[in-house]
């Protein structure tokens, strides 16, 4: 049985790439939109990805949730927001990635992260 990842993300092209990229590195993309959608995902989802650039909902608050339900938690953002990637570290992100390298590497990358590991290729 594949592991379930919890995702949020209101930008439908990004929740559409990143529920492709967690389904093809073997894992069952759990999507939602919504603080509240994605509150009910983790209840079954050991694992969550969160997007950072969202008008619709707090993303570090959904971090800190996110890992107060014991899930991991990986982000993604814009890789000129360093501040914004800092934040959700501090926040409880286990690793902060940006658009960019889950546009180009992101099964992989999702795949290590999974693993608990580092990517295959060098993070952005």
């Amino acid at each position: 049985m594949a592991v379930r990842i919890a995702i949020l993300a209101q930008d439908l092209i990004w929740s559409d790439r990143l529920v492709r990229a967690t389904r093809d590195a073997g894992a069952e993309p759990v999507p939602s939109a919504t603080a509240s959608g994605f509150d009910r995902a983790l209840t079954d989802c050991p694992l969550a990805i969160v997007d950072l650039t969202a008008h619709a909902y707090d993303p570090l608050a959904a971090i800190e949730r996110a890992r107060a339900a014991g899930s991991r938690v990986l982000a993604v953002g814009q890789h000129d927001d360093v501040d914004q990637r800092k934040r959700a570290m501090a926040r409880g992100a286990e690793r902060v990635f940006a658009y960019r390298k889950l546009f180009e590497a992101g099964p992989a990358t999702i795949a290590a992260w999974i693993e608990g590991g580092r990517p295959i290729v060098a993070s952005s």
